[in-house]
């Protein structure tokens, strides 16, 4: 679930760059203020991201300021400081690098070791924003679920998943909440889902895991899937597109959105591609 949305670098402007970079660092500040330093190892771009868009809709002004940090003890760099969305965002982000470890250990993979790096921040967590715990664990616990149940339908699989990113936006949203960034952000979550899904198509295939593409198309890899279902898989992406664009022209944003545009706009269809790995499928005419 972690490190898929990424922005559009080499059509990034230059103020851009430095703000996402002083955005990625303020997330890792407010994880270690909420959650401790040891939680920052699960710093994630996707928490980042959130980060960018919500401070923006919220009309949350970010102040920038040149700090240390302890990856950057000797020359100081740019840095956004830590508010409380950040502080919210870091809450988040260690709750979802919890849960995705004990995930893994029920999988029967390797997690157990990782996940201890990470219990003191997610008790820490509980503690500080009780509704944000909340939020991540029912809604995942609802995804295994569904999981469990063995449902073929790529909307209902990706469902829940979806949903916390609409709950969790709209609780640090609060009055800046719409239909609209609910929108935006179910349609953000329900990607996320499907391109980590199509991304580990080949080892669920291998493992006998849960995978909604295994499911529905029962092919033996994933290079057989997109030569038999490229255009399909591409117009499932591109529907998504669609629904972030519609959603974005609605919301306000209270400053410049040239790297929030660049992010969903360029970065996301970006991904897609790559990971579908097609050059003429459907899922290449939503990098606008």
């Amino acid at each position: 679930m972690f490190g898929y949305i990424r922005a559009d670098r080499p059509y990034l402007y230059m103020k851009d760059d430095v703000l996402y970079k002083a955005m990625y660092c303020g997330v890792c500040k407010g994880i270690s203020s909420v959650c401790g330093q040891t939680a920052r190892m699960g710093l994630s771009y996707d928490v980042t991201f959130l980060s960018i868009i919500l401070h923006n809709i919220a009309g949350v002004d970010v102040k920038i300021e040149k700090s240390h940090c302890l990856t950057h003890v000797i020359r100081a760099k740019p840095m956004a400081q830590v508010d409380e969305i950040t502080r919210m965002l870091g809450a988040v982000n260690t709750e979802l690098v919890y849960y995705k470890y004990t995930d893994d250990i029920n999988d029967g993979d390797k997690g157990r070791g990782k996940r201890l790096w990470f219990v003191k921040g997610h008790k820490r967590a509980q503690k500080a924003y009780p509704e944000i715990s909340r939020i991540i664990k029912e809604r995942l616990a609802e995804q295994e679920e569904r999981e469990k149940s063995g449902v073929e339908s790529l909307d209902i699989a990706a469902d829940a998943t979806a949903n916390i990113l609409c709950e969790l936006s709209g609780y640090i949203l609060g009055e800046k909440r719409s239909a609209y960034t609910d929108g935006l952000f179910y349609l953000v979550g329900k990607w996320i889902y499907l391109i980590d899904a199509l991304d580990d198509y080949d080892k669920d295939v291998k493992k006998g895991a849960y995978n909604p593409f295994v499911l529905t198309y029962k092919k033996e890899s994933k290079r057989a899937l997109i030569e038999s279902h490229a255009e399909e898989i591409g117009f499932t992406f591109e529907s998504i597109f669609a629904g972030i664009r519609e959603n974005l022209e609605k919301i306000p944003f209270r400053f410049n959105r040239d790297l929030s545009d660049n992010i969903l706009l360029r970065g996301i269809p970006a991904q897609t591609k790559r990971i579908i790995g097609c050059a003429d499928c459907a899922c290449k005419k939503g990098e606008q």
